[in-house]
């Protein structure tokens, strides 16, 4: 396979000292439609045949970074995944996938023995060897975190093993729910259950909600980029187009309408409230950038990867024209100005959608 190396980028390297390109391929639309904790989870609107065209794609653009699941369609994404890696070479590729909400029949998902095996799942389904980073996928750890000590030390165990290369977590966003039963308190502060993880797992990676519709730190709240930079530690942002609202695609006032296992059915985000909403505060990101949906692409990229070196960014796909796109559209830097532009846009998205009660929240999520 013939890569190419005009996406206009430099690689960077990154904890451990993996070197990435700073877009890296997220895998979990290509998982298929799915449900796990009573709840739906995946993307209806995935095909087989177009996920493993873009993933080619992204290969041939020079894209190595490749993020995933054990959960995204219960193994599919990785399969996928394992399929295109066939056909290139493993050194190329930087591997990451993850742990912690596919339980099975185990009593948790952080449980040792269940890790184990679902770790050796993973390097079957994507037929390697090896992960390069390997992330607790969410920070449930069980009554009074029985579960911790245990699934941190077989994060060791694997490292000392060869199978896996650096250990990740996730980090704090202000919408996030766990889709678990915790404390009421532990959810009312985030920013303190993170640190208190943070400390005992000592993570070389994050994996961090961020895009232009990300709230500015609160008072008292760490600016998470400086907080991992401190630590030295990277990033890898999820959801920077906002799984698609940030790129004008809800546009023609139409609903969009998903299949049965589709996410999106139970968020807010995409109810017709919110998009009216979303829609009408991209007007001036529309007017500095361009109306087109590769303007508005680029614009959502380069506001997160200006945000620190350390950061790579994780854009999904479900076509290899999107893949294409997020490779090909990023041109110039974003200036001071562009990006104070793009954070008083988001303000005022915020505050509209807060206002009319259409927040970033999954509401059944909150309830349980």
């Amino acid at each position: 396979m013939t890569r190419t190396t005009g996406t206009g980028l430099a690689p960077r390297t990154l904890a451990g000292g993996l070197r990435v390109h700073p877009v890296g391929i997220g895998c979990w639309a290509i998982g298929g439609p799915g449900t796990n904790l009573g709840l739906p989870m995946g993307w209806s609107t995935a095909s087989d045949t177009a996920s493993l065209r873009g993933l080619d794609a992204a290969f041939e653009l020079g894209a190595n970074l490749f993020d995933t699941a054990d959960v995204y369609g219960h193994g599919h994404s990785e399969r996928l995944i394992g399929r295109f890696l066939k056909g290139v070479p493993r050194e190329q590729v930087v591997l990451s996938t993850k742990v912690g909400y596919f339980t099975g029949t185990a009593e948790h998902a952080y449980h040792t023995g269940h890790m184990r095996r679902q770790l050796e799942t993973s390097l079957e389904n994507l037929g390697t060897d090896r992960l390069d980073i390997y992330f607790l996928h969410n920070a449930d750890f069980g009554p009074d975190d029985r579960y911790l000590a245990g699934a941190i030390e077989t994060m060791r165990t694997f490292q000392r093993e060869g199978l896996i290369r650096a250990v990740g977590m996730r980090g704090p966003h202000r919408y996030a729910t766990e889709r678990v039963r915790v404390p009421k308190a532990e959810r009312a502060d985030k920013h303190s259950r993170f640190r208190q993880l943070f400390a005992a797992i000592e993570p070389q990676y994050l994996a961090v909600r961020y895009n232009a519709l990300t709230p500015a730190p609160g008072p008292g709240q760490v600016d998470i980029f400086d907080f991992a930079a401190a630590h030295g530690v990277s990033i890898l942002v999820n959801k920077p187009l906002c799984q698609g609202l940030l790129t004008g695609k809800h546009s023609s006032g139409r609903p969009p309408q998903y299949g049965e296992g589709d996410h999106r059915l139970r968020k807010a985000w995409f109810t017709p409230g919110a998009l009216e909403i979303i829609q009408a505060g991209l007007e001036p990101l529309r007017e500095r950038f361009g109306a087109s949906e590769r303007a508005l692409v680029r614009m959502a990229l380069r506001y997160c990867l200006q945000r620190a070196p350390h950061v790579a960014v994780l854009a999904g796909f479900t076509t290899p024209e999107q893949v294409r796109q997020n490779l090909t559209c990023l041109g110039t830097p974003l200036t001071d100005e562009d990006l104070a532009v793009i954070r008083d846009a988001g303000a005022r998205i915020q505050q509209a959608l807060d206002a009319s009660g259409e927040v970033f929240l999954d509401e059944k999520d909150a309830r349980r």
